[in-house]
């Protein structure tokens, strides 16, 4: 931090789609410079390309070397990639894929070093970004790798509703296989600590999901709920968790029973992310609960189809920054509250 201002890191995502609208669109509010300054990992020939094409006349970013140069009240960037990389809107491209990986590395590099204090990351394409050196599955993997995390959990998150995926991006043929007793009780923890400590919610209500239809009707429509689902719930309540269920996610979705609870476990990314996009008109946030950093990104893709046509809402992007910056602040919190003898709070008695 510099003063009392957050230094926020944005990596710049496909430089083809609307990442570099809905980033200057965002910095084009001067409130966001009330609580962080802004970094983007990027391009400055890439973002004035950009400028152009959408008309900002009124927008302008500060190049500089590194973080530390980064002024305040100011939309910084830093050139992360090869100067030779060709935007070509609305495609997906080696070089996007290239530019995409180049911005992330610098940027997690200097969170990792502490020279920024939180990421949000713009969208990729998570087909030009594989290549023979790489098998990249997305932001979530990369960053549990990259951080050595004993594990983290994809929260999407908007003012309706936080649903956390117990699987994220792997074929659905493959979904049942990771629904254990182990894997559900470690995301339900890492489910319940970051209610407490990220989100500030005391003695949080979690609902978990069935994987089958009905929740399994007793076994007739699959084993997973009797098998696993059930007994991992029974024993996050022993270790004082507060998760219900599973419930049938049609029915609960359908009824509106997601309102009674802080949060979501859902089995598999289609299971949470349909609902939750379709209620939340993709003004929602993604969260990589479970890492030491907070990463923040909007929920939504790269958008080919209305690259440099003016037409992206940056309200998802926006709420993104936001987010990133009250996580942080909460987390600073609660290690101030705990670190006090008379304040302190452990998560288990909770």
């Amino acid at each position: 931090m510099k003063g009392d201002k957050i230094i926020l890191g944005i990596t710049h995502g496909d430089i083809n789609g609307i990442s570099y609208e809905v980033i200057m669109k965002t910095l084009s509010d001067n409130r966001i410079f009330e609580i962080c300054t802004p970094v983007v990992y990027g391009s400055p020939k890439v973002a004035a390309y950009h400028r152009k094409a959408l008309n900002l006349e009124n927008f302008s970013f500060n190049t500089i070397r590194n973080v530390e140069e980064a002024q305040a009240r100011k939309a910084n960037i830093i050139n992360c990639i090869n100067e030779s990389a060709r935007v070509e809107l609305g495609k997906s491209t080696s070089d996007a894929g290239e530019s995409s990986i180049s911005a992330l590395e610098a940027a997690v590099q200097d969170l990792s070093d502490g020279k920024i204090d939180v990421l949000v990351t713009a969208p990729i394409s998570k087909y030009n970004v594989k290549s023979d050196q790489s098998a990249f599955t997305g932001h979530t993997e990369y960053l549990e790798n990259r951080f050595k995390s004993d594990g983290v959990l994809m929260l999407m998150v908007n003012e309706l509703m936080r649903i956390g995926v117990v699987t994220t991006h792997i074929p659905l043929s493959k979904v049942h296989e990771y629904i254990t007793r182990d894997t559900l009780m470690n995301k339900l923890k890492i489910l319940n600590k970051s209610l407490l400590v990220d989100f500030t919610i005391r003695a949080p209500r979690i609902a978990v999901l069935g994987l089958n239809p009905h929740a399994g009707d007793e076994g007739l429509l699959g084993e997973e709920e009797e098998k696993e689902i059930t007994p991992a719930i029974r024993q996050a309540r022993e270790e004082n968790i507060l998760a219900f269920g599973p419930y049938p996610a049609d029915g609960f979705f359908g009824a509106g029973t997601y309102k009674d609870f802080d949060a979501v476990l859902a089995m598999y990314h289609d299971q949470g992310l349909i609902p939750f996009k379709a209620l939340s008109n993709y003004n929602g946030v993604n969260y990589t609960a479970g890492l030491p950093v907070v990463r923040t990104s909007p929920a939504h893709g790269t958008a080919y189809e209305i690259a440099g046509k003016d037409e992206a809402s940056p309200d998802s992007f926006r709420e993104a920054v936001y987010l990133a910056c009250d996580i942080f602040r909460n987390r600073q919190l609660y290690k101030e509250i705990s670190s006090n003898p008379l304040n302190a709070v452990d998560i288990s008695e909770i």
